[in-house]
């Protein structure tokens, strides 16, 4: 049967114009358009298009960066988990130094059908990176939330952990138990999430000393050193990995945690259990941020934009055994 754009556009309530970009495959159409023209063409007998049988209207992308560090797959579960009780199928690809960027990641998402996308801590929390990216992916008509890394440059949802909030809870904690000399081990400056906590450590310590490097055991192990010869009794790490260098890194020189040195990391990841001494850390809301996140994305959608501002999640800090008194003495059993 030849399809009569004309028949379809009546149905769906929209320009042949707008049809004929949704047969094609063009950008420029909202989901919600997009859905409903697939409705006409298959409410009036019509036999779909290649194009549009290719595409899965159930997928919703996500993409994360390397799942090395557990956070990563802590927050993919729980989305996951989220989009599948709404009916979606999520795709999750992940980000590697050898393997495919995340500008290839989107391509092949889209080319896939996606009917939306998730970003964990992307190039969106760069602030050296092309924004323009994502300009382009909204030109497409393809949905998207942002997880961790806000940025005014880009038109979308942002769902993020309060850095500079759990910066002071850290901070605070530790100047609780006597120290003054403390530390603050982040990673590359030029990200969001790093930013915040510097500018949040710097506001309540001057004179606190701040070392950028990886986020990685070896980049906290590193860092640790450095903040070590400083003579800081006290470490905030920007995640849990590094506060394992940093453990790592004061036992090499002969000293105990948190006898000598305190070290409060920063995610509480599944790693904890297996932590010695068992790991202070900042605990990010992994279930409100994922569920947040996909309650934006259903919105976008569903073609009722959700406001595109920053919903920000509060940490909380646990207490366990890596800190402890300044100057504190091993008690002997």
């Amino acid at each position: 049967m030849t399809i009569r754009l004309s028949d379809i556009a009546t149905r769906a309530g929209v320009s042949e114009a707008t049809v004929s970009r949704v047969l094609n495959g063009k950008p420029g159409v909202s989901p919600a358009t997009r859905e409903a023209v697939v409705a006409a063409v298959d409410n009036l007998g019509y036999e779909r298009p290649p194009r549009l049988r290719e595409r899965g209207h159930g997928l919703v992308g996500l993409i994360t960066p390397d799942l090395t560090n557990p956070i990563f797959p802590a927050l993919a579960q729980v989305i996951e988990q989220v989009l599948a009780s709404h009916g979606y199928t999520p795709v999750l690809c992940t980000q590697s130094p050898i393997g495919a960027g995340e500008d290839q990641l989107v391509e092949l998402l889209v080319d896939r059908g996606v009917t939306g996308i998730v970003f964990v801590s992307g190039m969106h929390a760069d602030t050296t990176a092309d924004m323009g990216r994502y300009v382009k992916l909204a030109g497409r008509g393809v949905p998207f939330v942002m997880i961790n890394g806000y940025t005014e440059h880009v038109s979308a949802p942002f769902v993020s952990t309060d850095d500079r909030a759990a910066v002071r809870l850290a901070v605070s904690h530790l100047a609780a138990l006597g120290h003054e000399r403390i530390g603050l081990a982040v990673g590359p400056e030029r990200f969001v999430p790093v930013r915040r906590k510097v500018e949040s450590f710097r506001a309540v310590l001057p004179d606190g000393i701040v070392q950028h490097t990886l986020f990685t055991v070896e980049g906290g192990a590193a860092a640790a050193s450095a903040l070590l010869d400083k003579e800081c009794t006290a470490i905030v790490c920007g995640n849990d990995l590094m506060a394992f260098g940093a453990v790592r890194a004061a036992r090499a020189r002969g000293r105990s945690v948190p006898e000598d040195v305190s070290v409060v990391g920063f995610d509480d990841s599944p790693l904890i259990v297996f932590a010695d001494p068992p790991l202070t850390t900042l605990r990010q809301p992994v279930e409100t941020i994922g569920q947040a996140a996909v309650d934006a994305l259903l919105e976008e959608m569903a073609g009722t934009p959700a406001p595109h501002v920053e919903y920000m999640c509060q940490p909380e800090l646990v207490v366990r055994g890596s800190t402890a008194v300044v100057g504190a003495t091993r008690t002997l059993r």
